[in-house]
């Protein structure tokens, strides 16, 4: 007897559990909408303050940038330069370049120099001498030219034969006379050619040996204002991948002409600069108040500006822009380099209704939000005013009402029939 009584208890128990399962399977079946266990907030009414959040680093303003000079040769060795952060005066020396090839050029310079000076005496003594034969040769000629008309006033008392003799010699040395002195005229013209020919060279000459020694000159780097020493990021390298992180430039390095090599900021005029994305664009103008924090000094805020928005760049999938901000209030202990994050004030609105950022839903160009009904919650057209990474202001919905902070996702039974919510609802609505 007692084991039939025990399996006909278990009999019982066993059916009652099946029909509270059956009965709870039903409950949670037919339960309203409103029991969806979703995250959920009501639409207030308030001063809404949106701001976009950035992340660059700091930097002196109007900085001093130095770079390799435009010497016309090859590869440049750096044979001094200063350490990163160290602090330099005006005309302190901050890189310096290996002259050698360039000292070469400065001596051949000279040497062509000094070569072209001996060329300018040897080619003044030569138009002097030439100068001296010619008018040597033109005085004699001259002087026949008087012995003959001396021979010519003895014509009426001699024979006929010699007065004719003594006019054509007077003819003769007449015609070597004029020979004589467009000679002269000659070589006084070419020779001062020559003298210019080789003044010419010899400006040449000076000319390159002043580019010679400029090069040099150029080839040390100097402050030109006071400051930290930045240096910057060495881009020649042999081999590059993505997301590489450049190393900066040292002693011992190799440089092109026209290579920054290090950079000296304004200390006076700091500014952070950073990048944006591409949909913030829209919300930044210049002039806009930004609270800045440094992360190295914790817990100091620094009121700036927006001073300059850039160009948009970067690939499709990740646009960006530069922002410079500018820093109103600059501290002693800020340092070029340094991580700051900012939060840019964009608009102030008083009197609006707003919700959390995520509690907006956006499809084919429709603004909703899941607003709580008597069926459940439903997919309700709103207006986007103005929105920001944290809240989003709108119209069309009253305050106080409740809607979801995610897509309802479920299936709900109302009325014996299956209602789907969520996205799918908001599109075929």
């Amino acid at each position: 007897m007692k084991p039939r009584t025990a399996l006909t208890l278990a009999l019982v128990l066993s059916i009652l559990g099946s029909l509270a399962w059956l009965t709870l399977r039903i409950v949670r079946a037919t339960a309203a909408p409103s029991a969806l266990d979703l995250p959920t907030t009501r639409v207030k009414r308030g001063k809404v303050i949106l701001t976009v959040a950035a992340r660059g680093d700091l930097q002196g303003g109007n900085s001093e940038m130095l770079t390799a000079p435009m010497t016309g040769g090859g590869d440049m060795a750096i044979t001094y330069l200063r350490e990163p952060g160290e602090v330099v005066n005006p005309g302190d020396v901050v890189v310096q370049f290996d002259t050698t090839e360039q000292d070469y050029r400065l001596k051949e310079a000279e040497a062509d120099y000094a070569e072209a000076q001996q060329q300018v005496i040897k080619a003044e003594a030569d138009a002097e001498s030439t100068a001296e034969e010619s008018r040597y040769a033109m005085l004699s000629a001259q002087a026949d030219v008087k012995q003959a008309e001396i021979e010519t006033r003895r014509n009426p008392i001699v024979a006929e034969i010699t007065a004719r003799q003594n006019i054509l010699a007077l003819e003769a040395a007449k015609n070597r006379e004029r020979q004589a002195t467009q000679d002269f005229t000659n070589k006084q013209t070419t020779s001062a050619a020559g003298i210019a020919i080789q003044k010419a060279a010899e400006n040449k000459a000076r000319v390159m040996a002043d580019i010679a020694q400029k090069n040099i000159d150029n080839m040390t780097l100097k402050a030109k204002s006071g400051g930290y020493v930045n240096i910057q990021q060495n881009t020649r390298q042999n081999m590059m991948y993505w997301g590489m992180q450049l190393p900066p430039f040292q002693l011992g390095d190799t440089t092109n002409a026209g290579m920054a090599i290090a950079q000296i900021p304004d200390l006076k005029s700091w500014e952070v600069s950073a990048q944006v994305g591409e949909l913030d664009r829209g919300h930044l103008a210049e002039g806009q108040h930004v609270s800045i924090r440094v992360v190295a000094l914790a817990g100091k805020e620094f009121p700036g500006r927006v001073k300059y928005i850039g160009g948009t760049t970067g690939m499709p999938w990740d646009r960006h822009f530069e922002a410079r901000i500018a820093l109103d209030q600059p501290a002693p202990e800020l340092r070029p380099g340094m991580t700051s994050n900012m939060v840019i004030t964009v608009d102030t609105l008083d009197n609006v209704l707003w919700i959390p950022s995520q509690a907006l839903f956006e499809s084919d160009g429709r603004s909703f939000v899941y607003s709580r009904g008597p069926s459940g919650f439903a997919p309700h057209d709103v207006t986007l005013v103005q929105r920001s990474e944290s809240q989003a202001v709108v119209t069309g919905i009253a305050e106080g009402d409740l809607v979801a902070l995610s897509t309802p996702d479920q299936q709900t039974r109302s009325g014996g029939s299956i209602q789907q919510d969520g996205a799918m609802k908001a599109l075929q609505k």
